[in-house]
């Protein structure tokens, strides 16, 4: 039981690193978005095929619009990004190359968020702490890390819930009122249709 505990940590704590090698098309764009919690450290660095003559800018930028990390136009082929989200959020890193129709470059990224993002050799340097402890430190904010993500996907399931009855009460009532629509429909046809026959001397 308290190796499948620890195995799950491991496996979490693994799925909080992103690595990925993809390629940009000459003066072209290639975005990439990732969902991230609140309160939650990203920390990211980059790497480029190391092609002469490429000039490239990194954006990082979230759902309103806000700027949280740019570099224009640079031909160095590495480089760190950091920033913390305030709230929950739907971020966006934008890879742009202004260069000649030479190929396409190829990019590295490997993004880290959360418990892996932390510093923990500063934390040990600062609070003179142990590897022993420095490991325990690390699975105690992972297991925070995997609590809140519970509490998290608690909150939204009874957002959900909270949603999918608002919805389903006003099928309800919208399903009613156009009965009731129908009937008065139904009604003022037949009254109407009574007082033209009458009219005509068709009935009595």
């Amino acid at each position: 039981m308290l190796m499948d505990a620890v195995l799950f940590l491991v496996i979490v704590f693994i799925s909080q690193t992103t690595c990925l090698r993809f390629y940009v098309p000459p003066n072209g764009k290639k975005c990439l978005k990732e969902e991230i919690h609140k309160n939650v450290v990203v920390t990211g660095s980059y790497e480029f095929a190391d092609t002469a003559g490429h000039i490239t800018s990194v954006h990082v930028t979230d759902t309103r619009g806000h700027t949280l990390y740019q570099r224009e136009r640079f031909t160095e082929t590495s480089g760190k990004f950091a920033f913390t989200a305030d709230e929950y959020d739907i971020f966006e890193i934008c890879f742009i190359t202004h260069s000649p129709p030479s190929g396409n470059r190829e990019v590295y990224l490997d993004m880290k968020r959360g418990v892996e993002a932390k510093n923990y050799n500063a934390v040990a340097e600062a609070e003179q702490l142990k590897p022993l402890e420095v490991e325990l430190r690390r699975l105690e904010d992972l297991s925070d890390s995997i609590v809140q993500d519970f509490a998290y996907m608690r909150q939204r399931e009874e957002e959900m819930r909270t949603t999918n009855e608002s919805t389903n009460s006003r099928v309800l009532y919208l399903s009613i009122f156009s009965m009731l629509c129908l009937l008065s429909l139904a009604i003022w046809q037949v009254l109407y249709l009574r007082r033209y026959f009458k009219a005509k001397k068709l009935i009595d």
